[in-house]
C-alpha cells in the first residue's frame, strides 16, 4: 500500500478521454516519475491529485484519506505540496518574505501577514525561513527582490516555499522546464540533497529523460491517458512499448 494510491481514475473533457482507468501506487520515501508523450494525460492526473480537477470516477487516496472534493489548501494541510511548471512566487516581495508567507497560513487557507502574535514568534519564523533558504543554497539572496531572480533561483525559491511546510509528498511539475543544462544539473543535485535530508516522497512529471533517470526509483509511463507500464528505470530504458509511445525518441 503506497502513501499515494490512485485507483480506476477516469476523466473526460467532452469527447476526449484524458485519463482512462489510471492506477498508480507511489511508495513512501521514494521518487516516482510519471512520463509520457504530449497529450498522455500527465497534467490532468497531477491536477486530480491536488484537487484542481475531480475525476469522473475512481479514487485518489493520500496517507489513507481521499483527496477528492477537498479544496487545494486542505490538500496542502494533508501534507501535499506542489512545485508548478512555471514558478509560483510573489515577485514583488523579497526572497525571505516569500518563504515566510506559508508560515502564516491559517486553517481556512487565508493568511495573516501583519498580525504576528509575539516578537518571539516572528523571530522563529525568520529563523525557519533562513534555515530553509540555506538548505536550497539561497541564504545569501534572502533580501533580494524575488522578481529579479533567474529561472533556476525562482525554482529553488518555490521549493523552499513548499518545503518550509514540511510536506510528506512533493509534487513536481516539470521542475527543470526552460532551464539551461547547468541549471538542470543543479536542480537534480538539489533534489537529491533534499531527498537525503528528509523523509519525503516525490512524484515528478518530467519530459527530460536525463532528469527522470537521474532521480526516479520507479517510473509510470502514460500513453493516451492510460498507464502503459510501471517499472524501475533500468527496465523502462529501451522498453519496446515505451519506444512505441514516444514514436522512437532517442532519449527514451
Amino acid at each position: 500500500m503506497g502513501i499515494l494510491e490512485v485507483k480506476g481514475v477516469n476523466k473526460r473533457f467532452g469527447g476526449l478521454q484524458a485519463l482512462g482507468n489510471v492506477n498508480l501506487s507511489v511508495q513512501e520515501n521514494t521518487v516516482h516519475a510519471i512520463i509520457g508523450p504530449n497529450g498522455a494525460g500527465k497534467s490532468t492526473l497531477l491536477n486530480c491529485l491536488v484537487g484542481k480537477l475531480i475525476p469522473d470516477s475512481g479514487s485518489v487516496m493520500f496517507d489513507g484519506k481521499s483527496v477528492l472534493g477537498r479544496k487545494p489548501y486542505e490538500i496542502n494541510q494533508m501534507g501535499i505540496s506542489r512545485v508548478f511548471q512555471t514558478p509560483e512566487i510573489f515577485a514583488d516581495l523579497s526572497v525571505i518574505e516569500n518563504v515566510m508567507i506559508p508560515c502564516f497560513a491559517r486553517r481556512d487557507g487565508s493568511f495573516r501577514l501583519h498580525a504576528i502574535e509575539t516578537v518571539e514568534r516572528e523571530k522563529d519564523i525568520i529563523e525557519q525561513a533562513e534555515r530553509m533558504l540555506a538548505d536550497v543554497k539561497m541564504l545569501d539572496k534572502r533580501h533580494a527582490h524575488a522578481g529579479s531572480l533567474s529561472r533556476g533561483d525562482k525554482r529553488r525559491l518555490e521549493m523552499a516555499m513548499c518545503l518550509v511546510q514540511e510536506p510528506k509528498l512533493l509534487l513536481l511539475d516539470e521542475p527543470t522546464a526552460g532551464m539551461a543544462r547547468a541549471d538542470t544539473n543543479n536542480t537534480i543535485d538539489l533534489l537529491k540533497e533534499i531527498k537525503a535530508k528528509r523523509d519525503i516522497t516525490m512524484a515528478i512529471i518530467e519530459h527530460d529523460m536525463h532528469v527522470v533517470f537521474s532521480l526516479a526509483e520507479r517510473i509510470t509511463v502514460l500513453a493516451q491517458g492510460t498507464p502503459l507500464i510501471e517499472d524501475t528505470p533500468d527496465n523502462i530504458k529501451g522498453h519496446p512499448k515505451v519506444r512505441e509511445a514516444y514514436l522512437g525518441e532517442a532519449q527514451v
